[in-house]
């Protein structure tokens, strides 16, 4: 019998002479040679794109994940080499693809993007980064006719972070709307973290092969007062891909910060080394004596010498975790079963780095002022192209809005994909075309 997870939704595909590549090698190509991975390079990580050439883009952060995530494989094929020969393939081409996809969802200008198209679909089934991914790959990106890349189910499944509907896990409290757009409070509309209920037909596809039982538990969410409801399980391969994000995230994204002088030493001494120091672990307290020196010294290379080595401390503190025993789960799909964890210790480090990066960088004013600004130019590009589509809108994506709207499907959700596939820079050249007086700008169109 063959494996489920290797199956694509669209089984007619052009087969190509001599071509030997395994299933996953053609998944990473695919998203490789995708309109929307390039985008990433112009898409804001957490310092502004194009700000700087120095500055980390989506796209940079998703080869540095990938790159984590293949170290994590190795890593774990060595501490548990049993297991990892029953669910792990045999090259780390699957983690390097789902590492690549994992943020081609995300809309221009970072989170504050994600919250004003949010806030547009408020009343069309939300929009959520991670549930935009899954949509280009599995139904957008034209590989193929309907079924986006076309990725294996394995991908799709490794992709899928949050397995559930945003409708399922919103409880958003129906709110006093703003009176325009400039005086929306980000914090008021973060979105749930899940997929779209238009995407109902995907996700059934990717978890077709579970029992009945495993798809319960794989979807159970937690409740949380004032807050979103949140789903409690991932894949094996999607825990890999996360921790890789994480680790890119809270280790590499502040390199950024230091080179450029957004943070200083005085507070990285009292908000991570302190706190590393307060950890009963002694690697960590001789390690963390110069860290500060190193990374904040004008000699790069101790600078990549400190990045690199608490990256590979993480790295190797990764441990795999039987659910079922951890959890007292009774899951038969070994890919459900399996997670790659941090231990405590590893984790409390990774956190401390993530909390001083969110702190000091996201929540610094003049990025918070570039992610206000870019959430004003969604918002509008989204109202003037939902005031009248067939006239502002590209011409292929007129026509998806068009037979959206003919068979009463969520039109709204074609302006939607426009907007989040475009970059930082394009949405800003597009808004200047359309709202500013004299502007000369030229631009081409910007179409899935």
């Amino acid at each position: 019998m063959e494996n489920p997870w290797l199956e694509r939704r669209q089984l007619s595909m052009t087969k190509r002479q001599n071509d030997h590549r395994t299933p996953f090698q053609r998944d990473r190509a695919r998203i490789l040679h995708s309109a929307a991975f390039r985008r990433l390079q112009s898409k804001t990580q957490v310092m502004g794109s194009g700000q700087s050439d120095f500055y980390r883009t989506r796209l940079t952060h998703s080869l540095e994940a990938a790159q984590i995530g293949s170290g994590i494989t190795s890593q774990l094929r060595c501490k548990f080499p049993e297991v990892c020969r029953s669910i792990l393939p045999e090259d780390d081409t699957l983690i390097e693809s789902i590492c690549l996809a994992h943020d081609i969802g995300h809309p221009p200008f970072g989170h504050g993007g994600e919250v004003a198209l949010h806030y547009m679909m408020r009343n069309h089934g939300g929009f959520e980064g991670n549930g935009q991914t899954l949509r280009i790959v599995a139904r957008l990106e034209p590989f193929s006719k309907d079924c986006g890349m076309n990725l294996t189910r394995r991908s799709l499944l490794g992709l899928l972070k949050y397995p559930q509907t945003i409708d399922m896990l919103n409880t958003q409290k129906k709110q006093e709307e703003p009176k325009s757009f400039r005086q929306l409070k980000a914090c008021q509309w973060h979105p749930p973290k899940g997929i779209y209920s238009d995407d109902l037909d995907i996700l059934s596809w990717v978890l077709q092969p579970l029992s009945e039982l495993d798809r319960q538990h794989f979807q159970q969410i937690t409740s949380h007062p004032n807050r979103h409801h949140k789903t409690q399980f991932k894949s094996f391969d999607c825990s890999i891909m996360e921790l890789a994000d994480d680790i890119a995230y809270g280790i590499h994204d502040l390199e950024d910060a230091i080179v450029t002088g957004v943070v200083s030493k005085t507070d990285f001494d009292k908000h991570v080394i302190d706190k590393l120091k307060s950890i009963d672990n002694k690697w960590l307290s001789i390690y963390s004596d110069d860290l500060s020196s190193k990374l904040f010294s004008d000699m790069f290379y101790l600078q990549k010498e400190a990045i690199g080595g608490l990256v590979n401390y993480l790295i190797t503190e990764i441990i795999l975790v039987d659910l079922n025993e951890s959890e007292s789960l009774s899951f038969a799909e070994p890919l459900l079963q399996y997670n790659a964890k941090l231990p405590s210790v590893a984790a409390k480090v990774l956190q401390i780095f993530k909390d001083f990066v969110f702190e000091f960088v996201i929540k610094q004013t003049d990025i918070q002022r570039l992610e206000y600004k870019g959430q004003q130019i969604v918002m509008e590009l989204f109202e003037a192209f939902e005031s009248d589509p067939l006239r502002l809108l590209p011409k292929s994506t007129a026509k998806r809005w068009q037979h959206a709207k003919d068979n009463n499907l969520n039109h709204h959700r074609v302006i939607a994909d426009y907007v989040a596939g475009m970059t930082d820079d394009y949405a800003t050249k597009l808004y200047k075309t359309l709202f500013i007086p004299m502007s000369q700008n030229s631009i081409k169109e910007n179409n899935y």
